[in-house]
Parts: structure tokens; C-alpha cells; sequence
């Protein structure tokens, strides 16, 4: 529907309205779901006027219908209950206002709502929403707390008074919500951001009590799965009683029970923890102890040993080793010097025995020729030849005398030299003085 228009040639409002009410008259009837957060039934009056409301969007359109339309459905369809209508859009062209004119209106069961929960969950659980590797682990003390609970209920009263009653120091950042209705859903979705936005908050618990299946609705509203699966700080899902299970049971990274469940799962009872702080402190107590006796008796066993009972027994021992090597050192090296000694005592008295000087020191002499050779034989000398005679006092010479020849001696033979006798010198062996070398 393209129109000609322009500041100078501006449509009235009223043909404006009347061109909106011919294009939505040319819609066709729909099927609408929602919940009825209003509903008008004047008596006498042959209209009936409801308000419904996307319970995940803050949006609402009027519905219209004829008595005989509701009445059909009067008795299961109240305000706050889901149905689907079918409807005509129209348009209300003095006021401006859409709405629709419903002529079949439908309560949806409870049958049909488990089934439309069935499918969304197995919609979400193949999005990976609700596994387990995707959950957070809780602090084992949360400094303060994000508490999403309805105003002044006893879901609130349970979480609060527990917590503290087991650890009194905890702090809570309460956010009161509407917990069923048509307002639940935003204002769950923007407590649980708001809370999660906040650095300080460990933790949030989204706690209700218990209720039907279409007062938990809320918290099996897609958004609200989403928003919790979105969410940094780890959740606790609280809702209802133990046989209730919403999808946000199944989305939280902690389901717990009941809202007092919650907080006894999130909050350590003080009692408690004390009590194993003192069991582990006996227990680390008994283990030292153990230690200690355990090596005491390992050093007394050490100590009892003769080296730490006599430390000094092996010096000792050593030390009288050490003397007795000595001992032993010194008398092998005595007899080796003894020995030597004797061995050198008796080479100089053979040496002195052997020795020309000893020789002549018995009366002996040694002849000499003038060319220094040693006087071996009579027959090495001639007649008046004078010798060099070496005794042990000195030196002195001696000449040859000549003597007649013996028997047998060649002719002409000169008899002995002068001086000297027949035979040897008296003292003086015949030949050269024993042990005396040949000096030439």
C-alpha cells in the first residue's frame, strides 16, 4: 500500500486509520497462544473483553468475543490460564486499536503442555544446554549471595534463615521477582543478569515454592533456560518440591531440592566445618606424633650402636693398627739396617784383608823396576840393578846382587846380585806379594 504524500499534501488521520482498518480486514483468522492476564464480563453485556500476554515478551494484544464464545469455556479458563483462540485480526478505526475477535477459544491441558515441554527440552538438550561438562563448579564459601525469590515467601524465608543459621557471616543480594503470572519471566530474566552482572555475587540461588505445573511454568520458558545457560556465575535452580522439574533444574550448574536444599548445598554448616577443621588437626597431630616416635626410636636403635656408644673404639682400633705397622716398619727396617750394617762391616774386613797395605802390614814387599813394573821372577831382574822395595812404612831401594848359577843355569850366568841371599827375601814370598795387583 504505497501512498502519495508530503508535507503539503498530508493524509487526515481518519483516512489514515480507515486505510490500517482495510489492510488488517483483508488478514485472515490465526490461531493466537498466550495467557490471560485480564478478563471483563459485564454482566448483561454481550461482549467479553480479555487481555493476552506472551509470557516471554512484555507484549499484549486485546481479545474480543461474544458471550456464547466464552461461555463454552467459562468454567476451565480464568485469569492467569493458557489458551489458544482463534481469532481475526481488526481495527478499530476511531480509537486506532487492534485487536481480535475471537470465535473459538481453547484452555491449553495440562497434557498438552508437558508435551510442548518435552519438545523444547529435547530442543535444548541438542543445543548441548544442559551437559554436564558445561556446568560450574560452586565455591566452597560464597562471600555473598544472588538470591532471585518472590517477595516475602517462604522460599525466601528458607534460604535466608538456613544459610545463616550455618554460616552467619554469609551475605545475600536479594532480587524479589514475580514467580508466576505473566510477569514472572522478565522479571526472573532481569534479576538473574542484573546478578550476574555484579563481580561480588559467588553464587545465585533461584528459589520458588512449591505449585502446579502451570505456576512453574516460568521457568521452563526458553529465556529463561537461555539466560541461566548464558550466565558467568554459577546457579543454583531451587523450584518447587522434589518431584517438580523444570527445565531450569536441568540448565543450572546446581539443582537442588527445595529452597532450604539450596542452602544447605551452598552455604558449609559452620558446626561442621569446624568439627573436621578439629578432626583434621587431630588426625595431622596422631601422623606428626607418629613421625616423630617413629624416627625417636629410629635414633635411639642409631645411638645404641657401638660406633655412637664408643665413637672413639674405632680411632682406636685404627690408631693401634697404625702402631703396630709402625712397630713393624721400624723393626723390618732395624733388621734390613742390621744386616746392611753386618753386610758392610764384613765387605770392608775383606776389602782391609784383600788390600795390598794389609799385606804389606804382615812383612810383606813389593819390588819395583825402574819402569815400575812388579818383580815377578828372579829371572825379571838382572845383576846390580837397583829396585824400588815398597813396604807398608814407606819405600827404599835395593840393588841386585849377582849370585852363581845353580845347576842347569846357562853358561856365563852371573851368581845372585848384591845384597840380596839365596832364596827369598826374608818376609818376602817368592813371586809377587800376595794379593798385590801387577802395578805395571
Amino acid at each position: 500500500m504505497g501512498l502519495n504524500t508530503s508535507a503539503d499534501a498530508p493524509l487526515p488521520v481518519g483516512r489514515v486509520s480507515r486505510l490500517i482498518g482495510g489492510w488488517i480486514d483483508k488478514l485472515g483468522q490465526v490461531w493466537v497462544e498466550g495467557q490471560i492476564t485480564q478478563l471483563s464480563r459485564r454482566p448483561g453485556a454481550g461482549v467479553v473483553f480479555l487481555t493476552l500476554r506472551d509470557p516471554s515478551h512484555d507484549i499484549s494484544l486485546s481479545v474480543t468475543c461474544f458471550r456464547q464464545v466464552f461461555d463454552e469455556v467459562a468454567d476451565a479458563v480464568t485469569e492467569g490460564a493458557r489458551v489458544v483462540v482463534l481469532a481475526k485480526p481488526e481495527w478499530y478505526a476511531p480509537r486506532g486499536q487492534l485487536s481480535l475477535r475471537a470465535t473459538e477459544i481453547r484452555p491449553v491441558g495440562i497434557g498438552e503442555l508437558l508435551a510442548r515441554l518435552e519438545k523444547l527440552k529435547r530442543s535444548l538438550a541438542s543445543e548441548g544446554l544442559f551437559a554436564a561438562d558445561r556446568k560450574k563448579s560452586l565455591p566452597f564459601l560464597p562471600q555473598l549471595i544472588g538470591l532471585v525469590v518472590g517477595r516475602a515467601s517462604a522460599a525466601e524465608r528458607d534460604v535466608l534463615e538456613n544459610a545463616r543459621r550455618r554460616w552467619p557471616a554469609v551475605r545475600f543480594e536479594v532480587r524479589n521477582v514475580a514467580v508466576q503470572g505473566v510477569h514472572a519471566v522478565p522479571q526472573v530474566i532481569e534479576a538473574v543478569k542484573e546478578l550476574d552482572a555484579l563481580p561480588e555475587v559467588d553464587v545465585i540461588i533461584v528459589a520458588r515454592g512449591g505449585g502446579s505445573v502451570e505456576d512453574l511454568l516460568p521457568f521452563s520458558d526458553e529465556e529463561v533456560v537461555r539466560t541461566v545457560a548464558a550466565a558467568r556465575t554459577p546457579v543454583v535452580s531451587a523450584i518447587g518440591h522434589e518431584p517438580d522439574s523444570p527445565l531450569l533444574d536441568l540448565v543450572a550448574d546446581l539443582r537442588a531440592s527445595t529452597p532450604t536444599d539450596a542452602a544447605k548445598k551452598v552455604v558449609p554448616d559452620v558446626g561442621e566445618e569446624l568439627e573436621r577443621v578439629s578432626q583434621l588437626q587431630a588426625r595431622g597431630l596422631r601422623a606428626v606424633r607418629g613421625l616423630l616416635d617413629r624416627e625417636e626410636r629410629g635414633l635411639a636403635h642409631a645411638l645404641a650402636r657401638p660406633v655412637f656408644v664408643h665413637p672413639q673404639r674405632m680411632v682406636e682400633t685404627r690408631e693401634a693398627e697404625v702402631e703396630a705397622l709402625l712397630a713393624r716398619g721400624r723393626r723390618t727396617l732395624g733388621h734390613l739396617l742390621d744386616r746392611a750394617d753386618s753386610e758392610l762391616a764384613h765387605t770392608r774386613a775383606r776389602v782391609v784383608a784383600l788390600s795390598p797395605a794389609a799385606t804389606l802390614e804382615r812383612g810383606y814387599a813389593v819390588l819395583q823396576r825402574a819402569d815400575g813394573h812388579v818383580v815377578r821372577s828372579p829371572r825379571d831382574v838382572a845383576p846390580d840393578e837397583v829396585l824400588r822395595a815398597r813396604v807398608a812404612a814407606g819405600e827404599f831401594h835395593v840393588r841386585v846382587e849377582a849370585e852363581a848359577a845353580p845347576d842347569g843355569a846357562p853358561d856365563g850366568g852371573e851368581g845372585p846380585a848384591e845384597g840380596v841371599t839365596d832364596g827369598p827375601a826374608e818376609g818376602v814370598p817368592d813371586g809377587p806379594a800376595e794379593g798385590v795387583p801387577d802395578a805395571g
